[in-house]
């Protein structure tokens, strides 16, 4: 096979969690360039599809559909739409995250770290296991976890200064334990024909977007140890999830691919 056609996913069904968002859009933009089917999902069903009419009007195959991780019994019914409607889940893309701002663990409460667990823990696990089972009856499937640097190191805090950028105890908690997870199931999976990987990604600055205002202390601080010497822009992940979610890597499984610029390499 020609080795292009090799990151092609004409005729597979993906899954984006948290598909509208900074990071979601872009990956769900890239599974339907490569030529998936993308339900893209949150609980907000509104920004979902106005995301895919966008991508409808480019001639692509997307649909926006309400999801919401901290309830099994949605996400169950999510996927059983999905297999009645679309034939099935050939990837996902576990990309939703519940992320508060900085908070020391004396400020960290029982709630916060549960309401945050809600999504990043138990919400993975539950979107995984019923996935699972939908690509087990169609032969195989492939599984990407978008991490973080933050579950590879620990974060560094003086490259934050006094922004308060970083985020809390419970988001590098729950990037480290996705990892793990991801190398649980590609060892389980792996004879039904399953694949599972993991992105961790550096700091990302959308540049030109009200989303996320980033001090310039914090931006400077940041290129100077990365030996790239940028943040993440719009397309850096795009490539790293279509290798992973195609027939390109269908002998990878179990890996965190880091795509940080070089940040943890020093």
């Amino acid at each position: 096979m020609n080795v292009m056609q090799l990151f092609r996913l004409d005729g597979k069904v993906a899954v984006v969690t948290g598909g509208s968002g900074l990071y979601g859009t872009h990956i769900s933009e890239a599974l339907c360039e490569a030529g998936a089917t993308v339900l893209i999902a949150s609980r907000n069903r509104e920004q979902c599809e106005l995301k895919a009419a966008e991508l409808r009007e480019r001639g692509y195959a997307a649909h926006g559909v309400r999801l919401d991780l901290s309830d099994e019994a949605d996400i169950g019914r999510f996927v059983a739409e999905a297999e009645s409607g679309y034939g099935g889940v050939d990837v996902l893309i576990n990309n939703s995250v519940s992320r508060t701002g900085l908070n020391d663990i004396e400020q960290t409460t029982a709630e916060g770290w549960l309401a945050a667990q809600q999504v990043n823990g138990l919400g993975l696990m539950l979107m995984s296991k019923a996935a699972v089972r939908s690509m087990r009856e169609r032969g195989g499937g492939a599984i990407v976890n978008i991490g973080s640097i933050q579950g590879i190191l620990g974060p560094h805090f003086p490259v934050y200064g006094d922004t308060g950028m970083s985020s809390g105890i419970e988001y590098t908690y729950a990037k480290w334990g996705m990892v793990g997870m991801t190398k649980w199931l590609a060892n389980y999976y792996g004879k039904h024909n399953i694949r599972v990987n993991c992105i961790s990604p550096g700091g990302y600055n959308p540049v030109g977007t009200d989303n996320e205002i980033r001090a310039e202390s914090f931006v400077s601080n940041y290129i100077e140890r990365t030996p790239l010497g940028r943040m993440a822009d719009d397309s850096d992940i795009k490539g790293a999830v279509v290798y992973l979610a195609s027939d390109a890597a269908k002998y990878v499984t179990g890996h965190n691919l880091v795509v940080d610029g070089g940040w943890s390499a020093w």
